[in-house]
C-alpha cells in the first residue's frame, strides 16, 4: 500500500474572478468548463481567451488547471470535439476530464500532452475498471459516488500505485446513479448528460388522479411539500484523516454553478484542514468547531456524508424546497484597498453601521463596522442596495484582529440570510 500523502485539493469556478479566487484562497487545482462538451452548459463558462488567461494565473502561481469535456457524447458532438480538443492542445491545461470512450480517444489525439481524467459519470466501481482506463493512458479515474471509503481504499490497493484517484468531498449531490440522469430530458427536454439538467429531482411535485385531470393533489412531507427526489450536500471537512486513509490523490468540491464566496469559503476551510491534518492530527481535531463554522458560511443544504460510511437513508433527503441554508451574506470582493479604504464590487445589501467580515487567506477574519459608504461618483451612501454597484468602503479601526485588507479578499457580513 502507497504511503499516505497529501492529497490535492480541486475546486471548480465558473468564470475567470472565481478561477482566481480559487487558487488566492488554497486550491491546489481548479477545474473549468469551455463553451462545449462539459456538462455545466448552464454555467458562464470560458471563452478561449478566459480560458488562456485563467491558466496562466494558476501556473504563475504553481497550480493546476483541469477542463471538463465530460458530456455523453452523441454524433453530433463529435463533428467539432477534435477542433476543440486542438485548442486545448495549445492553450495547455493540465488535465482533460472525459467520460465518454470516444472523447476519451479525440482527446489522445487532438491533445496528446495534455492527461486525460476519467469523470465520475463514467460510474467506476471497481479495480478492473481502474485498471482498464489506466491500461488505455487514462492518469488518472474519479471515483463513482456511490462508493464508500472502504471499496476505494480496496481499490487503491489494487490498480497501480502510479495511477490516481479522485473523489467529490463537498458540495451538491445527484439522485441518479453517477449522475446519469434520464428525468430532465424526459421532463423538460434537456439532456443532463450533454451538460443541459434542468434538475427536476428539486421540484416540487403533486399527484394527479386519472380521472380528476387538472386536479393536483399535494404531497406533503413536512408542510413545505414533496421534493421528494433532492438530496441534501455532502461535506466531508470532518473526516480528512479517513479520506487521506483511503489513499485518494485528489479531494474535489462541487459547484461550476456557485458564486465566488462558495467557492472562496470552500476552498480556505478545506485547505487549512488538509494542512493543519498534515501538521498534526491534534491541530486538526482542536480546530474542528472552526472548520464546522466556517464551511457554513456558503450556502448549502443539510449537509450529510453520502456513501463513504453507510448507504444514505432518508435522512439524507431535503424535503422542503426552500432547505438552502447559509451563515453568511456575499457582499462583495475587494477591488482596490488602502488601508480600511476598501472599493468592492459589491452583491449583496449592506449598510453604515453593520459589521462585515474581510476574509484573509491565512484563515483569519477580520470583522470590523462600515464607518461610511460612497458611491461610484463619491456621494455618501446610507446603503449600498444594487448588485455589481461599484463602492467605497471605510471601515472603523481598529479591525478585530491585526492585519490589513487586500485586492481580492472576499468581504461578507455572518449571520443567517433571510432571502433563501
Amino acid at each position: 500500500m502507497r504511503k499516505s500523502k497529501k492529497p490535492e485539493l480541486l475546486c471548480p469556478a465558473r468564470d475567470l474572478e472565481i478561477l482566481k479566487a480559487a487558487v488566492d484562497y488554497g486550491a491546489d487545482a481548479v477545474y473549468i468548463g469551455g463553451e462545449a462538451y462539459g456538462l455545466r452548459a448552464k454555467a458562464r463558462n470560458f471563452t478561449p481567451e478566459e480560458m488562456r488567461k485563467g491558466i496562466e494565473y494558476a501556473h504563475s502561481r504553481g497550480k493546476r488547471v483541469h477542463v471538463t469535456a465530460n458530456i455523453l457524447a452523441h454524433e453530433s458532438d463529435l463533428e467539432g470535439a477534435g477542433a476543440y480538443f486542438a485548442l486545448l492542445e495549445e492553450l495547455r491545461p493540465d488535465a482533460v476530464l472525459v467520460a465518454d470512450m470516444g472523447m476519451f480517444q479525440l482527446a489522445g489525439r487532438y491533445c496528446p500532452h495534455v492527461d486525460r481524467h476519467i469523470s465520475t459519470q463514467a460510474s467506476c466501481t471497481n479495480s478492473m475498471t481502474f485498471s482498464f482506463w489506466h491500461s488505455l493512458g487514462a492518469k488518472r479515474v474519479v471515483c463513482a459516488r456511490e462508493l464508500s471509503l472502504e471499496e476505494i481504499a480496496r481499490i487503491r490497493q489494487n490498480v497501480p500505485p502510479e495511477m490516481e484517484m479522485e473523489a467529490f468531498v463537498h458540495g451538491a449531490m445527484c439522485v441518479s446513479y453517477s449522475g446519469r440522469c434520464l428525468l430532465s430530458n424526459y421532463l423538460a427536454g434537456r439532456d443532463a448528460n450533454r451538460g443541459e439538467c434542468a434538475q427536476p429531482c428539486r421540484w416540487n411535485y403533486a399527484l394527479v388522479e386519472e380521472k380528476r385531470p387538472g386536479e393536483y393533489l399535494p404531497l406533503e412531507e413536512d408542510g413545505h411539500g414533496a421534493y421528494v427526489m433532492s438530496t441534501g450536500d455532502l461535506c466531508m471537512v470532518e473526516h480528512i484523516p479517513e479520506l487521506v486513509r483511503a489513499g485518494l490523490d485528489s479531494l474535489k468540491v462541487e459547484g461550476r454553478m456557485k458564486n465566488l464566496m462558495y467557492v472562496a469559503v470552500c476552498a480556505r476551510t478545506y485547505r487549512l484542514a488538509i494542512d493543519d491534518y498534515f501538521e498534526s492530527e491534534e491541530k486538526y481535531r482542536a480546530r474542528l468547531p472552526w472548520y464546522r463554522a466556517e464551511i457554513r458560511k456558503c450556502t448549502y443544504r443539510a449537509f450529510n456524508t453520502g456513501f463513504y460510511f453507510d448507504r444514505p437513508g432518508p435522512d439524507s433527503m431535503v424535503y422542503d424546497g426552500k432547505a438552502y441554508e447559509s451563515d453568511a451574506v456575499y457582499l462583495g470582493t475587494v477591488q482596490e484597498a488602502e488601508g480600511n479604504r476598501l472599493t468592492l464590487s459589491q452583491r449583496n445589501k449592506f449598510s453604515v453601521g453593520e459589521e462585515v467580515c474581510v476574509m484573509k487567506r491565512d484563515g483569519r477574519n477580520l470583522r470590523g463596522r462600515v464607518a461610511a459608504l460612497y458611491g461610484e461618483e463619491g456621494q455618501a451612501l446610507e446603503s449600498a442596495p444594487r448588485p455589481k454597484e461599484r463602492v467605497t468602503v471605510v471601515l472603523e479601526t481598529p479591525l478585530s484582529e491585526p492585519g490589513t485588507p487586500e485586492k481580492g479578499d472576499v468581504v461578507r457580513r455572518d449571520g443567517p440570510r433571510t432571502d433563501l
